[in-house]
């Protein structure tokens, strides 16, 4: 590693410590106005709600992360030009692709850390937040959880309900189970159904089985077509679940609740999206890198720009990018576009913008 190597990344990495601190902070500031509005009616101590804002710190780095990236390789290539330090590296022969040389290094560091962030942290992260929020701050009795690869609900005190899947709306479970316990906590029936639905009287089993196990060992069968269930949720509450419902997952559990939810034939399009979505998403700071470098030098390789166009050019960008990604997202759950392609397009399309502003730069 070269004496220049080290002074270019020892700059960007300052830059962007600068970067990632500055939005961190507005973002937490806009965040927790936003919350205290809704907290400030609970009796809630400060160290519950510095506990909820903490575990909310590493998604925020997750998103933030890669706009840090792009704003500070703008920045610290402006820098260079403006002080003429560009020129001078030209001028002794050093070509374009050593000077992009610690961008792309340091960006594929950042992507490395984001993965595992998407990958293990962020979920369990996401999840003590988001318990902490319904449990010890809105003191509200806990919905459905992704403890395992099914979601468990509690039925009053001793019945437990799991299912396979629920619709968008919320309005339809798929692949039910019910287990009532009795005082002693001994199974006193088991019920299994092909779905439930919300009705104007509540919600209703469908088509299942009822086991009843006596105390003397037989277990009776009652089938049935329809049946009420007493579950307190509404379709709200469920399709609220369901938007975090895969943010609460790690990769390797997502995948395998994936490949179940297939092989038992329903449609995992969306979940395949989420999926591709977050392996995808940590590699955008390599992407913006890469635009970052073509934008900064596209014109002579020479020229600065000043820090609010810097900043105010990375702010478009990454609105842009977030525009392209949120679309093919949403085109992803919807089954228009392939699970992968959803999930990558962004990153594509960016690239290949990156790619053709670098090929206008002057070498």
């Amino acid at each position: 590693m070269t004496i220049l190597f080290r002074y270019m990344l020892r700059e960007l990495v300052k830059v962007f410590g600068m970067c990632l601190s500055g939005l961190m902070t507005v973002y937490l500031v806009i965040d927790f106005f936003e919350k205290i509005r809704r907290f400030i009616r609970y009796d809630v101590e400060l160290v519950t709600l510095a506990e909820y804002f903490a575990l909310r710190t590493p998604a925020i780095f997750f998103q933030i992360a890669p706009l840090a990236m792009l704003m500070a390789t703008l920045l610290t290539l402006g820098v260079f030009s403006r002080n003429r330090e560009i020129t001078a590296m030209r001028s002794c022969g050093i070509s374009l692709p050593r000077i992009a040389a610690p961008f792309f290094l340091f960006s594929a560091a950042v992507a490395c850390v984001l993965f595992l962030f998407s990958a293990i942290i962020i979920p369990y992260a996401t999840a003590q937040a988001d318990y902490i929020k319904t449990a010890r701050i809105e003191k509200k009795p806990g919905g459905p959880s992704v403890k395992t690869d099914r979601s468990w609900v509690q039925i009053g005190d001793r019945t437990l309900m799991n299912f396979d899947l629920v619709e968008p709306d919320g309005s339809t479970l798929h692949g039910i189970s019910l287990y009532q316990l009795g005082e002693d906590f001994r199974l006193l029936r088991m019920t299994e159904a092909t779905g439930a639905h919300y009705t104007a009287h509540g919600w209703a089993l469908l088509d299942g089985t009822h086991r009843h196990l006596l105390p003397d060992g037989v277990v009776r069968v009652e089938a049935f077509e329809s049946a009420p269930i007493p579950l307190s949720q509404t379709p709200e509450d469920f399709s609220t679940w369901l938007s975090t419902e895969t943010e609460e997952m790690t990769l390797a559990d997502l995948r395998t609740y994936t490949n179940r939810l297939r092989k038992d034939g329903y449609n995992v399009a969306r979940f395949l999206t989420d999926f591709h979505g977050r392996i995808a998403f940590p590699f955008v700071s390599i992407v913006m890198a890469a635009v970052g470098i073509a934008l900064s030098l596209r014109h002579s390789g020479v020229r600065g720009r000043g820090m609010a166009i810097g900043i105010g050019l990375a702010l478009a960008i990454g609105f842009l990018y977030w525009t392209a990604h949120s679309v093919a997202i949403a085109l992803g759950h919807s089954g228009a576009l392939a699970p992968v392609m959803a999930g990558w397009l962004a990153n594509v399309l960016f690239l290949c913008l990156g790619s053709a502003l670098f090929l206008q730069v002057r070498h």
